[in-house]
């Protein structure tokens, strides 16, 4: 989660919310410096101790100590009070998809291929860049140094395309953290998928976490071992013999949790270089066969999923809000050409 909107006050005046949110139900109990240590791009222990003695790391609007384990619900607040001139976003001239925006939230359609925030690896080029160029655009007499800061409330991975939904301020941010938290947020997507299935729908439940060994996987673990409570609901939309189009309602929004839930279940995502979707899961041998498996891999250069629709109640109206967003070209052609080939071979 980004840094959000400058805090005012005599107390606060060079101080940003560098992250803020609300832990998870699945959350085991866990030192806050250890918790921090994975959610702060290059925090060592060391500094991370060093910014709770000074007061910098707030839970449920207390100080803690360093030693404080972090529980289901706790409401976190980590403070930064670096030079704000120093810690700016750089505004990138980058096209944006917005479904919808107002003074307080904006929708974006993020295109496949667009990492959502700077991290390590893509300081320049994100989604969180591009907004920053947006909001300068449309207040052109604001100083760099004084652009509104804004935050992710929850994130989709860089190669799945759909909806995204970010804070222009600090409360909207907080109330759509709890609707997430709570579970009543509406989030549907739709993957091509390798295999077709016995069952037409159905619901997985395995936790999900990071991989002990690959760190930069995730994968499924039995309830209590490791990783946090994930639900994903599914439903077969079409099959097509070797894959199939599934629609996929989350319930929690774990890191890769349907990428991770579907390969656990024998049906990776089309296409998906992490979780063993980008080779012949289902299918004969046969040159032929391979080479259409080549084509559809080339036709659409990353994993097949997409968030079609999000919904939530707006944090300052109440309205029910639900955006929906077309498939973009890449698996719309994709999905076609299975459907063809899987009718030629009737």
């Amino acid at each position: 989660i980004m840094p959000t909107e400058t805090i005012a006050g005599e107390e606060t005046n060079e101080k940003h919310i560098r992250l803020s949110l609300i832990i998870d139900k699945g959350q085991e109990p866990l030192r806050i410096d250890k918790f921090l240590m994975q959610r702060i791009e290059g925090a060592t222990r060391n500094k991370i101790q060093q910014a709770i003695e000074e007061g910098h790391v707030y839970v449920n609007e207390k100080i803690i100590k360093s030693n404080y384990k972090l529980k289901p619900g706790d409401n976190l607040i980590v403070w930064e009070n670096r030079n704000p001139e120093l810690n700016e976003i750089i505004p990138q001239e980058i096209p944006l998809n917005i479904v919808f925006e107002d003074e307080h939230l904006v929708v974006v359609n993020k295109a496949a291929g667009m990492v959502a925030h700077p991290g390590s690896g893509n300081p320049h080029g994100t989604l969180v860049n591009a907004m920053a160029h947006h909001l300068k655009i449309n207040n052109p007499k604001i100083d760099e140094t004084e652009l509104p800061r804004f935050g992710l409330v929850h994130r989709i991975d860089k190669n799945t395309s759909g909806l995204i939904v970010m804070a222009k301020k600090q409360l909207v941010m907080t109330q759509l953290a709890k609707q997430f938290f709570n579970h009543t947020v509406h989030r549907r997507y739709i993957a091509l998928v390798w295999g077709n299935f016995d069952v037409q729908e159905g619901t997985i439940t395995g936790h999900v976490g990071r991989h002990q060994r690959f760190r930069k996987l995730f994968t499924v673990y039995p309830e209590g071992e490791h990783g946090k409570d994930a639900i994903t609901h599914y439903k077969v939309l079409e099959n097509f013999n070797y894959v199939s189009t599934v629609e996929c309602r989350l319930e929690t929004g774990r890191t890769h949790q349907i990428r991770v839930h579907m390969q656990h279940i024998g049906h990776p995502v089309f296409n998906d270089d992490f979780y063993g979707g980008d080779r012949i899961v289902k299918g004969t041998i046969y040159s032929k066969y391979k080479q259409f498996v080549d084509n559809s891999f080339a036709l659409c250069p990353r994993h097949a999923l997409h968030a079609k629709e999000l919904g939530f109640v707006h944090p300052i109206t109440n309205e029910p809000m639900l955006f929906t967003s077309e498939l973009p070209a890449d698996m719309e052609k994709l999905i076609e050409k299975w459907r063809q080939y899987s009718i030629s071979k009737k």
